[in-house]
């Protein structure tokens, strides 16, 4: 078996899998979201959903937060992500993978000059909203 990596685009591809011609590149391998957080998954039963996402050139997501870790995948586009807890402003482009971050404010904006478009996964408790929107007058508090 070949040994594990962390260089983008390395395999480990066990023996019987590479012998039957299979293919394997690691895409993104991380412990921590895009703002230095260590990554805690849920406890207990969990459910996972998968969203595709699809936002119009120059439309802005408002500013909300998760619970839990949210991975997303850039099929297509140009997505800016600014925290604004951290002051962080980041642009991802197809084929980035991002860990968002835990329960900090954050938006995100197409800023590319087409649809941008987002596989976006979700592992939070059964009955939790995986999304909480920032409410009007800007309260919320720190989790």
């Amino acid at each position: 078996m070949s040994k594990p990596s962390s260089e983008p685009g390395s395999a480990v591809i066990p023996a019987p899998f590479a012998a039957q011609g299979v293919a394997i590149e690691q895409v993104f391998k991380s412990a921590t979201t895009i703002s230095g957080q260590i990554l805690a998954l849920p406890q207990g039963p969990v459910g996972v959903t998968v969203f595709r996402c699809t936002i119009a050139v120059g439309t802005a997501l408002p500013s909300h937060r998760h619970a839990f870790p949210r991975y997303g995948y850039v099929l297509a586009g140009t997505l800016r992500l600014t925290n604004e807890q951290t002051g962080s402003v980041r642009d991802f482009i197809a084929g980035d993978f991002i860990i968002e971050s835990i329960a900090q404010w954050h938006s995100g904006r197409n800023v590319g000059s087409t649809p941008l478009c987002l596989l976006v996964i979700d592992q939070v408790p059964e009955g939790v909203e995986p999304t909480e929107p920032k409410p009007a007058d800007g309260g919320g508090g720190q989790r």
